[in-house]
């Protein structure tokens, strides 16, 4: 009779059960929607279900957890299906969940430290646990108290929770098939807007706008731009006044068949309103082209378009950014240099007459666009309110509007609803003001705004001007996002929405986002400039989500709310100069939001905002410690990009506004953002190393267990960068255990990183890849695979592969990660994996063009940077190529310069290495002195391959001086520890030297051994020509001799195996797993003593 389940057991079984469909549901939900903290839910939730199913300690308490779990996750879906934004919640329901995603990787540690032989149990002590359980449980029952889950107890009812976990799978395919469905509603700007602009996404957000539907009377102007665009590299101008149908015409020319044929998906149309500076137009154009935001992208734009093919650019509303003075030299210099490029078309749009300089316009010039004639004007009406209406009065009132396009659209419209005589006599009373402030041809544009503003449709629905008005400080225009959790003071908004599209008012921008054209929105702003009561609720919101990301960057943080923020850049900075106002009554909180944006700016790889540098002009008074101090932080945080002149004065200035309130969690990230800054500046490591340990003894004494491990891992990379990789790696693991409790996981990664970059230098490569490994695990659980941080930890798993002499497994993951880094997005890491590349093609034997090609790539995306280390590193490897070409002077003043550029421990060794390996440089003598500065650099920072590798390089020197036993004795030492530590290539060269000595002395059979052992060696090395060395050694030797050789090795082995498996069985279990995993060989003597 089979035996029944425990009420423990069959509580697992229903979890498990449960747990399968709500990952399921969540991965689709994940997939689709691209939501914050979802993927990282999912993710976790996969790897919990693993766990679950294995628990051996504590089952219990484990079950009770999960079921919390359970019940939470269910909400968390419902959330999601429920919302009225399409799965785009607001950043007060995103904080609980960010909150619940923390909560959830502390039950994963928990969890996993349950398993039998868990090693996550070993790193913490029972206090830990005790303090990490409670963590879990109170954070459960704040989140469930959140959601208003009444049911907090346990489910029992097995049928109930299945059932109820597949409704909540099937209403997740339902609404997943209404997105699909809803493609073409107004609603698609939830998805299609938010999504498309997520700043960590490869893809271009570029989607050109709709081809005009009413277009009429532009033909000929319309032909002498195709003519012009037949020439190669077209540089056109389109000018005119506003409201003339600039825009219009240029969106005709983007959709005609022609252009279409000639530039394919190669077209892009950038609108220029929401620019203010050179820089920010880079940006702008990046962004359509999918570029990795950065500091100034204009390089980056430029080597986008002349590498990539054939583009047609348009640059829309050009003029809003060009006519300002003080800007107008930069534009036009950005402009030149786009009309250089010879496989780049560009088209531009301006009010006015004047083109901008610097620019070979294309001949003949495109005239200023002039009012449509009669005809035209006539269709363009006829389109849009019928042509049943009397003939005489359109005539009049289409005289009136001087047959502009903007004016003819607004006064139609109205005309549509309300009749031409009506239309007619408000006219006259509306035009009797303006004309008699003085009339140009801007008064009738005027006219018939204000027309379109006092008609019955607007009347109807008076809070519709409000979000006019409000649209007049947005550039980039409103989502159905932010007019619905904005909570703005509008009464019927979807309304409101609807009315000024009716009217013409506004129009839904080609990602479906709600926006008023230049003319209209400089229009209201003169005379209908939006109340604080009406900004204010909207820059709430954004400054809700950039405080939301503040709090959650790096723990699962998803593109699709970082794109949210992203898409709405010109709107915050719109609103926040005009918030950043000496005497402004909400100025702190505007300061705040400015702090919050440029935080937002630099994790986005955009840079310092413009408004930085301004804050401290503007601050409030009396003074706001807290917000001074914050400032301060915050330009310690951002000395890439703006200069520090005078850094003692801002710390003593900033701890004196500490004084005056209590924040230790502030002060710690202060102290940490100077120590960052110090360990940057040349001479600065005891600096750095002094605020990072005062971060540390703060973040200790206030019982701050993320500052304490983020603390711990600055203190980390200091040593390591200092050379004393034993304190790298004890401080490493101390900050990965707080990380792991305060489920800080990226601060738990970037912690194990560098414990590993400190085992690599220490000589222990199997650890090295371990913690690597774990470190992605961990950057997976929380959405971040693929991005920055788990591209590091890929650069330093090539790095152990290349110090293993694995070099075609290092190859693999350095072209994986140049194809994940096009220089365009990720200029950095492209170029590192072009230098690792080039050295690896060294290592090869790649052609000498090959190589050098790469250098130079990398040298020349590193130099626009200043990045002086990197920079070196460059000269470092081309030293290296030169050595392997046999020009010796040259490679020999290229190391020593990479020496004299400055004090950093990596270039130091490679360097050293390079110059003390006499083998190289054909007169061992000449060079002997540097072998033994090598060593003594080992010994001195423990570098264990180094140490080895420099006794191999001695016992090159006693060999070519004759002292064989020496030799032997050296070469000896050097096998054993790099077998230790499995670097192939170098065994193999200390056994062909062996063996070659064994020859000498002919004992063949030693020397048929050694080179045996040696050729597979170089083989996992990719060393050809040495094999071909050996090959011809064995070919030497003869045929008899040489199998009678390895019989009597064979039979040696066999009659000693026994005495060995005795020996391997008396030791302890970790001493045979180390034999085992050395293959025999016992762990060199060391020589640091």
């Amino acid at each position: 009779m089979p035996t029944q389940p425990t009420d423990t057991q069959g509580r697992l079984n229903t979890l498990i059960t449960c747990f399968t469909i709500t990952v399921q549901t969540l991965e689709i939900l994940a997939n689709s929607l691209q939501a914050a903290f979802l993927g990282a839910i999912a993710n976790t939730t996969r790897s919990l279900l693993k766990n679950i199913e294995t628990i051996r300690r504590n089952k219990r308490t484990c079950i009770e957890l999960m079921e919390g779990t359970h019940e939470l996750l269910s909400a968390i879906i419902i959330c999601h299906v429920k919302s009225e934004t399409d799965g785009v919640l607001p950043p007060s329901v995103l904080n609980h969940i960010g909150k619940f995603t923390e909560t959830l990787h502390k039950i994963h540690v928990l969890v996993q430290a349950q398993q039998s032989g868990s090693k996550f149990k070993q790193l913490f002590r029972q206090g830990d646990m005790d303090t990490l359980l409670k963590d879990c449980k109170n954070g459960l029952t704040q989140e469930l108290h959140f959601f208003r889950l009444t049911n907090t107890g346990i489910m029992t009812n097995v049928s109930k929770m299945e059932a109820d976990a597949k409704q909540r799978h099937q209403e997740v395919l339902d609404m997943i098939d209404g997105l699909s469905d809803s493609a073409s509603s107004d609603r698609e700007s939830t998805m299609s807007r938010v999504y498309s602009l997520a700043s960590n996404s490869s893809k271009s957000i570029s989607m050109l706008p709709s081809e005009p539907k009413i277009f009429h009377g532009r033909e000929s102007e319309l032909f002498d731009i195709l003519q012009l665009l037949r020439m190669k590299a077209s540089r056109i101008a389109i000018l005119g006044t506003g409201g003339m149908g600039k825009t219009s015409l240029a969106r005709a020319v983007l959709h005609h068949a022609e252009v279409s044929a000639q530039y394919t998906q190669h077209r892009y149309f950038v609108a220029c309103d929401s620019a203010a500076s050179k820089v920010e137009l880079a940006a702008l154009i990046g962004a359509h082209l999918g570029l990795k935001p950065g500091k100034d992208l204009t390089q980056a734009v430029i080597r986008y378009f002349t590498t990539g093919p054939t583009s047609l650019l348009v640059l829309d509303n050009l003029e809003t950014v060009w006519e300002p003075t003080e800007l107008r030299g930069d534009i036009e210099e950005f402009l030149s240099l786009l009309t250089d490029l010879k496989d780049l078309a560009l088209i531009i749009t301006m009010r006015g007459a004047e083109r901008p300089a610097k620019v070979q316009w294309s001949h003949p010039f495109l005239p200023p666009l002039q009012p449509l004639n009669h005809r035209a004007a006539e269709q363009t009406f006829f389109d849009i309110a019928e042509d049943h209406h009397n003939q005489e009065e359109i005539d009049r009132l289409l005289s009136l509007t001087d047959n502009m396009p903007l004016a003819i659209n607004l006064i139609a419209h109205l005309v549509d609803v309300e009749g031409c005589s009506s239309v007619l006599s408000r006219w006259e009373a509306e035009s009797t003001s303006v004309i008699s402030e003085g009339y140009d041809k801007k008064s009738n544009l005027d006219v018939s705004i204000s027309l379109s503003l006092s008609s019955p449709r607007i009347k109807a629905v008076p809070d519709a001007q409000e979000l006019l008005s409000l649209l007049s400080m947005l550039p980039d225009g409103l989502s159905d996002v932010e007019l619905l959790q904005s909570k703005l003071p509008i009464e019927n908004i979807w309304n409101c929405k609807t009315t000024l599209i009716r009217t013409a008012l506004a129009y839904l921008d080609e990602k479906k986002q709600l926006k008023a054209l230049v003319p209209i929105r400089e229009y209201m702003r003169k005379t209908h400039p939006p109340g604080n009561k009406l900004v204010k609720p909207l820059l709430k919101h954004f400054h809700e989500l950039l405080e939301w990301h503040k709090d959650f960057s790096g723990t699962g943080t998803n593109s699709a709310t970082v794109g949210q923020i992203s898409s709405n850049l010109a709107n915050i900075q719109s609103l926040l100069r005009n918030g950043l106002q000496k005497g402004h009554p909400d100025l702190t909180d505007n300061v705040f939001s400015a702090l919050h944006l440029n935080l937002f700016s630099r994790h986005a790889g955009r840079g310092s905002i413009p408004l930085l540098g301004q804050l401290h002009k503007i601050l409030p008074h009396p003074c706001n410690h807290r917000l001074e101090a914050s400032l301060i932080a915050e330009f310690f945080d951002s000395y890439l990009y703006i200069a520090i002149s005078n850094p003692e004065t801002l710390v003593a200035r900033a701890l004196e506004h500490f004084e005056h309130f209590e924040d230790s969690d502030l002060k710690c990230k202060f102290y940490l953002s100077v120590a960052y800054y110090y360990l940057a500046q040349l001479n600065g490591s005891s600096a750095a190393m002094h605020f990072a340990n005062t971060a540390v003894s703060l973040a200790t004494s206030s019982g701050n267990t993320k500052g304490h491990s983020q603390g711990l891992s600055q203190l980390a990379f200091n040593h390591w960068q200092q050379g004393d990789y034993p304190a790298s790696q004890a401080q490493a693991c101390k900050a990965q255990r707080l990380a792991s409790i305060s489920a800080e996981l990226s601060t738990e990664a970037h912690a194990l990183r560098i414990e590993a970059m400190a085992w690599t230098q220490l000589g222990d490569y199997k650890q090295s890849i371990s913690l690597c490994t774990r470190a992605r695990e961990l950057l997976g659980l929380c959405g971040m695979f693929r991005g920055n941080q788990d591209h590091n930890i890929m650069i330093c798993q090539a790095q152990i592969l290349l110090l293993k002499s694995e070099y075609c497994e290092a190859h693999i993951i350095q072209t994986q990660i140049l194809q994940d880094c096009p220089v365009h997005m990720h200029p950095n890491h492209h170029a590192f994996a072009l230098l690792n590349l080039a050295e690896l093609g060294l290592y090869m034997n790649a052609p000498k063009h090959a190589v050098q090609q790469d250098i130079e790539r990398a040298k020349k995306i590193f130099l626009p940077l200043e990045l002086r280390v990197e920079i070196t590193m460059c000269d470092m490897i081309l030293a290296d190529l030169h050595l392997r070409e046999g020009d010796i002077l040259t490679a020999k003043a290229l190391f020593m310069a990479c020496l004299r550029a400055g004090n950093h421990s990596e270039i130091t060794s490679h360097c050293l290495e390079q110059l003390g390996n006499t083998g190289r440089w054909g007169a061992s003598g000449q060079m002997s002195s540097w072998t033994t500065v090598y060593l003594a650099h080992s010994i001195k920072f423990k570098e264990k391959l180094g140490i080895n590798k420099a006794l191999q390089f001695l016992g090159d020197i006693f060999l070519a001086q004759a002292n064989e036993d020496t030799a032997v004795r050296l070469f000896t030492v050097a096998l054993e520890g790099f077998t230790y530590m499995d670097v192939h290539r170098s065994r193999a060269e200390c056994m062909l030297r062996l063996g070659d000595i064994a020859k000498e002395h002919d004992d063949l059979g030693k020397a048929v051994g050694f080179w045996d052992a040696a050729r597979p060696l170089f083989e996992r090395s990719s060393q050809t020509k040495q094999i071909e060395d050996i090959d011809e050694r064995l070919a030497s030797v003869n045929e008899s001799e040489l199998e009678q050789h390895r019989r009597n090795l064979a039979h040696l082995m066999e009659n000693n195996a026994p005495s060995g498996i005795v020996e391997e069985a008396e030791d302890d279990l970790s001493d045979t797993e180390e034999e085992e995993n050395l293959g025999g060989v016992k762990p060199p003597v060391d020589f640091e003593t």
